[in-house]
């Protein structure tokens, strides 16, 4: 069963998600990809301000394509998690609570989101047109310059994703592994 989420969430929400939880979010998404990341993460370490409130939002690693007519945005599938995993727990530590991508995390991530009571969920790769039919609105928001690497504010209705790890230590791929592997349909 899909759960249907307001964001932004409450932090009883998001401490209240579980590993394999599937939802269907609506609100606003900011988009960062590994240039913003690194912009993020170099003017915080020089103690300035950013152009977004980390406690607030959820950062989704996705760089919009071009936009077709009479549509807001074009394909907006999710980028490699792992791309950004050396910044994120910094981030995690700055107040940063959800990060929506694909694929798996690393050790240090997946221990910071734990520490910290995140959680990482997966949007489906492949789905990029899909997932833009979910997008309502885009405004750049931070780092024109960058282009696609932008941050940009994207107004959502409905977009799935499933929880991968969660702030109890849950992780979605490792536990479907071994259920797969108990079932003798993986062998590692």
């Amino acid at each position: 069963m899909k759960k249907i989420l307001t964001i932004p969430m409450q932090k009883e929400v998001l401490s209240g998600l579980r590993a394999g939880d599937a939802l269907l979010l609506s609100g606003d998404l900011y988009t960062a990809r590994d240039a913003a990341h690194k912009r993020l993460f170099d003017l915080l370490r020089k103690g300035r301000k950013i152009p977004i409130d980390l406690r607030s939002v959820i950062l989704y690693y996705t760089g919009p394509t071009p936009t077709p007519p009479g549509r807001p945005i074009g394909s907006a599938g999710p980028t490699t998690a792992g791309r950004m995993d050396s910044y994120t727990p910094f981030l995690l530590e700055r107040g940063l609570r959800a990060m929506i991508g694909k694929g798996p995390r690393s050790n240090e991530v997946k221990d910071a989101i734990k520490k910290y009571g995140a959680v990482y969920m997966a949007a489906i790769g492949g789905l990029g047109a899909y997932l833009g039919r979910c997008v309502t609105s885009c405004k750049v928001v931070a780092f024109r310059e960058l282009g696609p690497e932008a941050i940009y504010r994207l107004g959502v209705k409905d977009f799935p994703v499933v929880v991968i790890n969660d702030g109890t230590g849950g992780d979605f791929y490792e536990a479907t592994l071994k259920r797969w592997s108990r079932a003798g349909r993986i062998r590692r």
